[in-house]
């Protein structure tokens, strides 16, 4: 043994200085000092048990009592005779104490009615509770502020992501409204120039505050009628001369031929058609001759 043949040759420390000497100089070895578990004595006092057994045990009636002895029903035989070999199928275990506890009602219950005792609750049954409304009514109150703190945190949490969403919708429909801003402006630039006929880009401006908007400009962008026939006379700038030379397409055009009043048929007068109101010249010597 190489710790009782190093203790052999010094002297046992007794001190802790004498034990740090020791440790610095390397004396002290491992397996020196060995810890020994507490001896545990099995006591089986029957007489002591037996007498305070005695002692709380009391003469009490079985209905007082209600302890039933019983073995597990019989109706999951084989269940319960494999459940005795696996004891660590959780399934099979609380199934036998449901069988237990089965047996247990079947005994019990007949027992009771022998006894004239009701089984079933009535409707009208009131029983005293074990703990007092003070506290209940201060339990219900820890329940209702727990709950309600729980509905403010989720409120806030959801007011924070709305807030978050509501940013990115705003930041987007600003950059939206921008778009839609400079492409309206764009062509209305190109309609003033005359490179656009219409003012189809007015109609596609959504809400009624577009629609105003719409209209507003509209009648900003519409011409007077003097201004189009203007317009239509002597064009918009460009030539103007030989604008009212005939062309093919005129000269083959007879929508505003009117046979009636262009194409008269010679021949006499009528004689409902006679101008009798006398010349100029008359009726300045009528006048003369009236005066002398």
């Amino acid at each position: 043994m190489d710790s009782e043949e190093s203790f052999s040759g010094m002297e046992s420390p007794d001190s802790d200085e004498e034990l740090q000497e020791a440790f610095a100089a390397g004396k002290l070895k491992p397996g020196l000092n060995l810890e020994l578990p507490a001896e545990s004595k099995i006591v089986n006092n029957v007489a002591g048990l037996k007498q305070k057994l005695s002692a709380i045990k009391k003469n009490l009636p079985w209905v007082e009592r209600l302890d039933v002895t019983s073995k597990p029903a019989t109706g999951h035989k084989d269940l319960i005779s494999q459940s005795e070999t696996d004891v660590h199928d959780d399934f099979k275990r609380e199934l036998r104490f449901y069988c237990q506890a089965q047996a247990t009602v079947l005994e019990a219950i007949p027992r009771l009615h022998s006894m004239n005792l009701p089984t079933k609750r009535p409707e009208d049954y009131f029983a005293q509770m074990a703990k007092s409304d003070d506290h209940m009514k201060r339990v219900r109150e820890k329940l209702l502020e727990k709950q309600t703190a729980m509905e403010r945190s989720e409120k806030a949490k959801k007011l924070r992501e709305l807030r978050k969403y509501g940013k990115k919708v705003q930041v987007e429909v600003l950059q939206k409204r921008q778009k839609e801003k400079k492409e309206m402006l764009d062509a209305v630039k190109k309609y003033r120039k005359g490179q656009k006929d219409k003012l189809d880009f007015l109609e596609n401006l959504p809400g009624e505050s577009r629609n105003k908007q719409n209209k507003k400009n509209t009648d900003k962008l519409r011409q007077n009628k003097k201004r189009e026939f203007k317009n239509k006379k002597f064009g918009f700038g460009g030539q103007k001369k030989r604008s009212k030379m005939n062309t093919k397409n005129s000269a083959s055009d007879m929508s505003g031929f009117k046979p009636k009043i262009n194409q008269k048929k010679p021949g006499k007068p009528k004689p409902g058609n006679k101008n009798k109101r006398p010349g100029k010249s008359r009726r300045l010597s009528a006048k003369s001759k009236k005066r002398k």
